[in-house]
């Protein structure tokens, strides 16, 4: 998909067709769109295939008036009703293109992050203005980073006082896969921190006052949304080694109280086989004082083995 947009006043507006200062959103674009781009803007081929790695890591480019931007946007990868509506979470990369007269933006996914400011929901959107628009990006991607944790914190939430309750796979399973969306997240903020840290030198764009106060907003959010993630896996890890031992412990208890039950099973078959042997000199060849000394030895050894605090 191959989108023009402008800014006039305070409306984002569609374009036909690409001008100065128009903002050019790209989603999965097929190799037409990609050659349309190129050929339009003379944009370096390299650059837009990069933004469609999935495997891309976060850094900065620039090559003659051209700056390349790949950062790590936040997506949701899974929502699944059967599994009580918990969603897993991962990060593609975003390619932000700055050429001299428009802006670039080059990813797989449609994003919440492009289509808030495509709906008019993000105020001050200027596109001409090209560096403060990109900087404008990168702080709607920290803000998405940390709505998509506190999201995080209430499913486990949600999922921990289930557990309070009992233990199932599928909710031990969902931890699981909300531990490693906080692993990718991690990964991913850490990049774009120091994607961010070199655009504020000021080395590859030109910054202006208000851009810097912009962009060092962005990276306050990255740096809490980095901590956030720090703080959640802890709690997540620890959580997950907690019901961990539970497990391990009702095993326990388990595997205790079935071999108790067995020693005490024992007893009566022995007793039983003894009589069974037509052995003369055992006392009370009755059928019910087998079935009495039997009863009687279970009980005596039941009490014994509570009082020793095996059962």
């Amino acid at each position: 998909m191959l989108e023009y947009f402008k800014s006039e006043g305070r409306d984002i507006v569609k374009l036909k067709r690409p001008e100065p200062g128009c903002w050019i959103n790209m989603v999965d674009p097929s190799q037409a769109e990609l050659d349309s781009v190129i050929t339009s803007q003379k944009v370096d081929r390299d650059f837009l295939y990069a933004a469609l790695d999935p495997e891309e890591s976060s850094r900065v480019e620039k090559e003659d008036d051209q700056v390349l931007l790949i950062i790590d946007i936040p997506v949701v990868e899974r929502s699944d009703s059967d599994r009580r509506d918990i969603q897993m979470y991962a990060a593609i990369p975003m390619g932000i293109i700055v050429t001299p007269e428009t802006v670039i933006t080059v990813c797989l996914n449609d994003t919440q992050v492009t289509r808030a400011i495509i709906d008019g929901k993000v105020r001050g959107i200027h596109t001409a203005m090209r560096t403060r628009f990109v900087f404008q990006i990168l702080l709607r991607v920290a803000g998405r980073f940390l709505g998509y944790l506190r999201r995080i914190e209430r499913s486990f939430t949600q999922i921990e006082r289930r557990l309070y309750d009992s233990q199932k796979n599928e909710d031990l399973m969902q931890l699981l896969g909300l531990t490693k969306s906080l692993v990718y997240f991690s990964a991913s903020l850490k990049g774009n921190e120091v994607t961010m840290e070199k655009v504020l030198r000021g080395r590859i764009l030109k910054l202006y006052e208000d851009d810097r106060d912009l962009l060092e907003d962005s990276l306050i959010e990255i740096r809490q949304a980095i901590e956030m993630a720090g703080i959640y896996s802890s709690i997540l890890a620890s959580t997950m080694e907690t019901y961990s031992s539970i497990v391990s412990n009702n095993m326990n208890d388990i595997m205790k109280a079935l071999t108790v039950i067995t020693l005490i099973l024992t007893i009566p078959n022995m007793i039983f086989g003894f009589y069974g042997m037509n052995v003369a000199w055992l006392p009370g060849a009755v059928f019910w004082i087998p079935i009495a000394l039997a009863i009687v030895t279970c009980v005596i050894a039941w009490k014994y083995l509570r009082k020793k605090d095996l059962y």
